[in-house]
């Protein structure tokens, strides 16, 4: 590892920090540091901006369709109205507090 890097490695709970274009430039270096454990933190003007994390490999169990059968009832009208997307309002509504 080359020493611009290292010299963000100071105790085993903080977080690597680069900026953005030592990121670009570093990109293989990051990914070993990430493969290792550690935390890197991509940062704009000083600011975190993106953290790059080890990708989840687990497995995930298949998810059980109806599940909920005989539970919720719903008729197919209340179903598309359930699922029907947003009008614009709905949402200007929703991000005010007032859904």
């Amino acid at each position: 590892m080359k020493a611009p890097l290292d010299s963000h490695l100071h105790s085993y709970d903080e977080v690597v920090k680069v900026s953005v274009a030592e990121a670009k430039n570093k990109l293989t270096q990051l990914i070993a540091l990430v493969e290792k454990g550690e935390r890197v933190a991509i940062c704009r003007r000083g600011q975190p901006v993106i953290t790059i994390v080890p990708a989840n490999n687990e497995e995930r169990p298949a998810p059980k369709f109806g599940t909920l059968r005989g539970i919720v009832h719903m008729t197919p009208e209340q179903f598309r109205e359930a699922t029907r997307p947003m009008t614009d309002q709905e949402v200007d509504d929703f991000i005010a507090g007032r859904y």
